[in-house]
């Protein structure tokens, strides 16, 4: 049987150091965010892939806790960071660990896709893809992707095997142009530029 101390328990956050890229990070978390007890897998590969200039500005879609946005806030700490997320629970952590990592170039906001951003425009885009989002909603990511990049702009996203050949379809019909930069056991990470 479960006890109010249990209850209690299951309420704190969940709290785990990681060391990202070289950053250490301590991150706080809750259940019912994506991988709420270490960074994922997919997340670590797209880590290894990304090149961030130091004054990038950057997006992270679908940011979660925050471990891919405030890695590239630390990488770019001349540009700025835009995390977003249409999960106000993934936001409202994201919000702790920047403070908590004393991270300060960054923009947190809640926004389902681009709705909240509309205009800005972004050197580096990442996303952690999850598969359920479906083949609709991530065709509109990208082409709003394509269109707030800037010249020379670049999209990572890390997804399951499964999707890899829409990925390639879709970034080469929306972008012209396609790399995959990794594939493991489990994800693929690829990208797309906009010439």
């Amino acid at each position: 049987m479960t006890t109010p101390k249990d209850i209690n328990k299951l309420r704190q956050d969940i709290t785990f150091n990681e060391t990202l890229n070289g950053f250490p990070f301590t991150f706080h978390t809750t259940w019912g965010i994506f991988s709420p007890r270490s960074i994922d897998e997919g997340t670590l590969l797209l880590l290894k892939y990304v090149e961030v200039n130091k004054d990038s500005d950057c997006l992270d879609l679908g940011c979660g806790y925050g471990p891919l946005g405030l890695t590239l806030a630390r990488m770019a700490p001349e540009g700025r960071t835009t995390l977003v997320d249409r999960d106000f629970k993934a936001i409202e952590y994201s919000q702790k660990n920047a403070e908590i990592n004393k991270i300060g170039n960054v923009d947190i906001l809640l926004s389902n896709g681009f709705d909240q951003i509309q205009g800005k425009k972004f050197d580096i885009i990442v996303s952690n893809i999850p598969a359920k989002v479906g083949n609709e909603l991530m065709t509109l990511f990208f082409h709003d992707a394509y269109t707030q990049l800037k010249p020379g702009g670049k999209i990572y996203v890390v997804t399951i095997n499964g999707l890899r050949d829409y990925i390639k379809r879709t970034f080469k019909d929306i972008f012209g142009n396609y790399k995959k930069l990794k594939q493991g056991k489990n994800y693929t990470v690829a990208m797309a530029s906009k010439e």
